[in-house]
């Protein structure tokens, strides 16, 4: 997959992706080279990805994913000045075939062909894959899938050939799609493309979620390895995706290789850091992971309309920066977040923080300066919710998973290869080799309620070291929507109040649950921004549509007077009674005449015609041409 540095000598030319002269910019050479931090001697070297035209797409009025996110927290990160610290590439949307690695042909296929337009004609499609309400069909919605699909895999793959230490694609971090269906907001599983691009080169790699939902897309896709780990840190019970038991904990040789820390409401920034530090640092010294993929979804933070944590900006940001003291190859992510000052806010705080740069509170002018008032301040503040985690509850779980964590024993070689699945796939293949062939880590828990399917394998798969190998994919069944959903396995104590309500997993659409804390006027200005955006987006397809017209315009008179043309010249040539009158004529002209011609007087002399030579440009003149 190749990718395309972006200008920034503008912050127009960084929409467009050319440089000042218009002319697009090789991937062999960047444009800025990223400059020495003077408080590190060992800077990290960023890429990040971004595409101008991920702002084109809208879910649709009133839905609360917004893409024109992603364009805001350019416009901070451009006018902060980042683009001297880090190389700025446009990555190339991902393929039919490379989307395909994880997700199903079918599924690739009905997202490449559905349209507004023809939506009705695919009524038991849009049921099959989930595709509806909250992931609607709209326009360029294959486009939008391969832009976010395309930075994240590309990022990868810059990792795993070190070209730098950290990759960062906002657009990414879709992370409840799944194998053969939209969720959540989510079409495209970029995170689970972008690993399986790591695997090609790093043993094992540690996915770390931060959204305030459960990263279920992602846990399911590799449940049954151990060449990846899985850590989400999120709100459980009767919350959407309603999985992230503390007791998922993985299946067969992914046995202990998930890991869950399910949260109540209103965690603040020092309750989430006495646990996330301690799991994620227990997690590098049991795990050492060679490469870390970190989703940042920002709905974690305080006032998100679909969250309910209680996160400032640095809060969320000092995950980033625990992370990244690792120096291991990182891999950033975007997610969810739902309220776009906040949102756009975080990640370019967290883009500061990566390129080794603090951000000035003063926010900067920028395209959407005007929706940062009235304060125009680089920061996000906590709330006075009421927190519900309990010290005494976040140990007991830290002690449980601090005793999953030692029973990984040491860290796995790389055997086998990964193939991500759907956990009821896993029990359809134990089911079919019979208990002769099963593996001999999976239990009878481990099989409660899961649901049969057919087997679908990726396109490519790793074989111990070796790059991916292409082979045939067989079957193509429907995934049961109720999927992974275990029965509940409440336990006495804190560990069934852990697990949330006794009725066990709720599944609750991601939409439903608002946040009461979040402010109105948030969403207001959230659709103002998303109005206008649309508006713009209008008025630049209505330019290019009249442009477009004119030019039809100009091409069709032309047309029209080359025919007139053409047809006034067939008038002039002479018919065959003509040519014979015209002949008689000449006859009649070329016999001598019996009477003298009179002469004429005054006779008019012939006019000469003289050529003027063009005349020449000034200096003045020379000059604008230059110009």
């Amino acid at each position: 997959m190749s990718s395309t540095f972006l200008g920034s000598n503008s912050i127009v030319n960084t929409y467009n992706g050319t440089s000042a002269s218009g002319a697009p910019h090789s991937a062999d050479e960047p444009l800025f080279a990223p400059i020495s931090n003077s408080s590190n001697p060992n800077p990290s070297r960023v890429c990040y990805f971004f595409d101008s035209d991920i702002g084109n797409y809208h879910y649709g009025p009133g839905h609360p994913m917004k893409p024109t996110r992603i364009r805001m927290c350019h416009s901070l990160v451009m006018n902060y000045g980042l683009y001297k610290r880090m190389e700025i590439f446009r990555a190339k949307p991902a393929t039919k075939r490379e989307m395909s690695q994880f997700h199903t042909d079918e599924y690739v296929e009905f997202l490449n062909r559905v349209t507004p337009d023809n939506v009705d004609s695919f009524v038991r499609e849009q049921a099959k894959f989930n595709v509806g309400d909250d992931c609607p069909v709209f326009d360029g919605l294959f486009e939008y899938c391969s832009i976010s699909a395309g930075g994240s895999m590309e990022g990868a793959a810059r990792l795993s050939r070190d070209k730098c230490d950290i990759a960062i694609n906002w657009a990414g971090g879709l992370h409840h799609a799944k194998k053969g269906e939209a969720s959540g907001f989510c079409y495209i599983n970029d995170i689970v493309l972008g690993i399986l691009e790591l695997l090609r080169y790093h043993p094992r790699v540690l996915y770390i979620d931060i959204d305030v939902h459960h990263g279920d897309g992602v846990e399911e896709a590799f449940y049954t390895t151990d060449r990846v780990m899985t850590c989400s840190f999120h709100k459980y019970g009767e919350f959407f995706p309603g999985t992230g038991e503390l007791r998922d904990i993985g299946i067969g040789k992914g046995k202990m290789y998930s890991c869950n820390f399910p949260l109540r409401d209103g965690i603040t920034d020092e309750s989430y850091k006495t646990v996330f530090e301690p799991v994620i640092s227990q997690i590098m010294q049991h795990y050492q992971p060679s490469a870390v993929v970190l989703q940042c979804g920002s709905d974690s933070l305080a006032g998100d309309k679909l969250g309910c944590f209680n996160l400032s900006m640095r809060g969320h940001a000092n995950c980033v920066e625990y992370v990244k003291s690792f120096g291991l190859p990182l891999l950033l992510l975007g997610g969810g977040g739902y309220t776009m000052r906040n949102v756009s806010r975080a990640w370019a705080f967290e883009t500061g923080l990566a390129a080794g740069q603090e951000l000035n509170p003063q926010i900067p002018v920028n395209e959407y300066y005007e929706y940062f008032g009235p304060d125009y301040r680089l920061d996000v503040r906590p709330n006075n919710m009421e927190d519900l985690n309990t010290r005494d509850y976040l140990e007991k779980i830290k002690i449980q998973v601090f005793e999953n964590l030692r029973q990984t024993a040491h860290a796995p070689s790389v055997q086998g290869h990964v193939e991500p699945r759907s956990i009821a796939e896993q029990l359809h293949l134990q089911n079919a080799n019979g208990d002769d062939d099963a593996d001999e880590t999976m239990d009878l828990s481990d099989k409660n309620g899961l649901q049969a399917l057919e087997d679908r394998h990726p396109d490519r798969r790793v074989v111990d070291q070796q790059e991916f190998q292409d082979y045939s994919r067989r079957g193509d069944d429907e995934l049961d929507r109720e999927g992974r959903a275990n029965p509940s396995r409440m336990d006495d104590g804190e560990v069934g109040e852990v697990n949330g309500s006794g009725s066990g997993r709720v599944v609750i659409g991601i939409g439903e649950v608002k946040n009461p804390m979040a402010d109105e006027r948030e969403e207001e200005i959230d659709e103002k921004i998303e109005a206008d955006a649309v508006a713009k987006l209008e008025a630049k397809r209505e330019g290019g549509e009249l442009l477009a017209a004119m030019a039809t315009a100009t091409a069709t008179a032309e047309e029209e007077k080359v025919e007139a043309g053409e047809a006034a010249a067939a008038e002039t040539v002479p018919t065959a009674s003509e040519d014979a009158n015209l002949s008689l004529a000449a006859s009649a002209a070329q016999q001598p005449s019996t009477e003298p011609s009179a002469p004429t007087s005054d006779p008019t002399p012939p006019t000469q015609t003289t050529t003027q030579p063009p005349p020449q440009p000034t200096t003045e003149s020379a000059m604008d041409v230059d110009q």
